[in-house]
């Protein structure tokens, strides 16, 4: 049961109000004044707070800031509920970081409506969505409402792409998002010796190529079939339409991208200064995280070594001694080309 504080001086709209709100499924905490609504929300933190401005010994904006100083109580939904309707009022309000302005009098239904708006949207931003197609597709699913993103993607045409086949290529305009039906894809970057880096895998289910559909730019990196894939074609303009209608939703992508940009940061960081060892135990176990399944006591894959030492940033030749060290230590097994990993703990502790 969500729980709601009301913050307001005026006894009988204090009691009416808790009334309504108590009616419709909420526990209600009440504070006739400033200070002790404060002091309330300290001793019991609420999902959400609805507040008068004009009252003795501390208004709304004091308690708005006082909430807004705390950082346990930061991000808290914040009503002001008041007579005041002037438009510098509200302008303040909003300024200060309230989420909504109810002016008095007010009908029970838009009370409960704008409750019920603002609960509903802390809780999806407050998700923690992974940066990685998954996360874009779950996330934009849930803004969505009862339409999957997976949606944008039935019914279409499958194009067939061959293992090693580029499906875009660095340098070209995007046009399209991508959902992979089926296989295995990944996106890498070559410098200008011709050194390839991994830097994204995707499984089936996965989106892929919005980062430059987002940025209105070109292609940072290329897509590449690992095995032979089945790839569903978007067009550019339904997948911004739905982005344009969901102000949540870009919200919740802008930080999605921003643990992205952290994510590659430490990637470098580990290519920089981790041992090979270190590496390419990271790579493996980023291939497990991302394409283990659950029937898979042990996980195994089939990956071409080339493909393997272009996710740990390292030569081929170096891979596959490093690969036979952790086989002669019982770390890995390799079986007609599939590695198998044996004792995921240690792996794990190579990295700490």
């Amino acid at each position: 049961m969500k729980q709601l504080l009301l913050i307001e001086d005026n006894d009988e709209i204090r009691e009416n109000t808790a009334e309504i709100l108590e009616l419709a499924g909420y526990k209600v905490r009440t504070a006739a004044n400033g200070k002790t609504g404060v002091e309330a929300a300290l001793q019991e933190k609420p999902d959400l707070i609805i507040c008068d401005i004009m009252m003795p010994v501390l208004d709304g904006y004091g308690v708005l800031h006082l909430i807004n100083k705390n950082k346990n109580l930061t991000g808290i939904p914040f009503i002001f509920l008041t007579a005041k309707a002037e438009r510098g009022d509200f302008r303040k309000g909003m300024e200060m970081g309230a989420d909504d302005y109810i002016t008095k009098p007010f009908g029970d239904i838009e009370l409960l409506n704008a409750v019920e708006s603002r609960l509903k949207k802390t809780e999806l931003l407050s998700k923690n969505y992974s940066s990685d197609a998954n996360g874009m597709q779950q996330m934009l699913s849930e803004f969505k409402g009862s339409d999957s993103l997976k949606e944008l993607a039935a019914d279409r045409n499958l194009n067939q792409y061959k293992k090693k086949q580029a499906i875009y290529t660095e340098g070209n305009h995007p046009n399209r998002l991508y959902y992979l039906q089926r296989g295995k894809v990944k996106t890498c970057k070559t410098n200008d010796s011709g050194k390839e880096l991994t830097v994204g895998l995707y499984n089936e289910g996965d989106f892929f190529g919005y980062n430059a559909l987002l940025e209105g730019a070109v292609y940072k990196e290329t897509a590449e079939a690992i095995e032979d894939s089945e790839v569903a074609i978007i067009p550019k303009d339904e997948f911004e339409n739905l982005l344009l209608n969901n102000r949540e939703a870009t919200h919740k992508i802008i930080k999605m991208l921003a643990k992205n940009v952290t994510e590659k940061e430490t990637q470098l960081l580990g290519l920089a200064y981790n041992s090979l060892r270190k590496r390419v135990a990271d790579a493996l176990l980023t291939l497990q995280e991302k394409y283990r399944t659950k029937t898979q006591e042990k996980f195994s894959i089939h990956i071409s070594r080339e493909d393997l030492a272009n996710i740990a940033g390292t030569a081929t030749e170096s891979l596959i001694r490093t690969l036979s060290d952790f086989k002669s230590e019982n770390i890995i097994e390799i079986k007609e080309g599939h590695i198998i990993i044996n004792n995921e703990k240690k792996l794990i502790a190579m990295l700490n």
